[in-house]
């Protein structure tokens, strides 16, 4: 049975991946993109079952906006793809105060400002599902990415709470944590001054790492797509999936290393609680 899908970031990276496939096996897509002449490509080989629709996600309005006319223009929206967003490079003291606002309104603010305007639609319809495409950096980090880290971090805690409140409706939650993969999301990054000081840190590592090209991207976009997308026709996915082999070792580590801490502070832990 085919699908209608809202999916932001439509016109690159994962977004235009997902965008693409579900247009090929017979879906319908409303793309969300900043520009509204991103689409003219699949709009042609795609004729009316790819509308779009513009949206900033810096602008609540403008997401408010774009929402609604996604609901009034079809019967039904299956599945929200929450895909748009950038990467701030740069160590904590390197990067600007607009850039922490910037990134934070953008991947943090804007996403949770586009469920919260779904949310009203998907209950009054009886259900859909959310996908929110985060990152392996919603469980680990890497120095010099801190910032990016922070918005990723914190829309998985935010899903985790909805996800609770708003079950009983019918809607339901995939949290997308690809590794580093081969997409134009390095064109996208915004770099922040380096600063001499971090030339011999963890952070100027990575930064070099990343200017130098040797920072690895094993993730194939259309492959991890092709998987969001299998996850999304399952009936019951887990809340959480990982893509790709990096962002399956990186996080299984993480989550055992947390295991033992927290299990080697049991007494102390149980010491803090009062007396009944």
């Amino acid at each position: 049975m085919s699908k209608t899908w809202f999916i932001t970031g439509a016109s690159s990276g994962l977004g235009y991946q997902m965008t693409e496939q579900v247009l090929a096996r017979g879906d319908r897509v409303i793309g969300a993109v900043r520009r509204p002449d991103a689409l003219v490509d699949l709009q042609r080989q795609y004729g009316n079952r790819l509308a779009v629709a513009t949206l900033d996600l810096i602008d609540t309005s403008s997401i408010r906006a774009a929402v609604d006319y996604a609901f009034q223009s079809v019967s039904r929206i299956d599945v929200i793809a929450s895909n748009a967003g950038y990467g701030l490079v740069g160590a904590a003291e390197e990067v600007t105060d607009d850039q922490v606002v910037r990134q934070i309104a953008t991947n943090l603010t804007g996403s949770i400002q586009l469920i919260r305007a779904v949310l009203p639609h998907l209950r009054r319809q009886g259900g859909g599902r959310i996908v929110q495409v985060s990152s392996e950096g919603g469980q680990i980090a890497y120095p010099n990415f801190s910032l990016y880290h922070a918005t990723k971090w914190g829309i998985e805690g935010f899903i985790e709470a909805v996800a609770q409140e708003v079950a009983s409706f019918g809607i339901d939650f995939i949290i997308a944590e690809p590794g580093p993969t081969s997409t134009n999301f390095g064109a996208g990054l915004v770099h922040a001054d380096p600063m001499t000081a971090y030339d011999d840190t963890p952070a100027g590592e990575v930064r070099r790492a990343i200017s130098s090209g040797s920072f690895v991207l094993k993730g194939d976009a259309g492959r991890t797509a092709t998987a969001m997308i299998a996850a999304v026709d399952e009936a019951k996915p887990a809340l959480r999936l990982a893509l790709g082999s990096t962002a399956y070792n990186s996080i299984s580590q993480a989550l055992s290393q947390r295991l033992a801490a927290i299990e080697g502070q049991r007494d102390v832990a149980f010491s803090a609680d009062r007396d009944l």
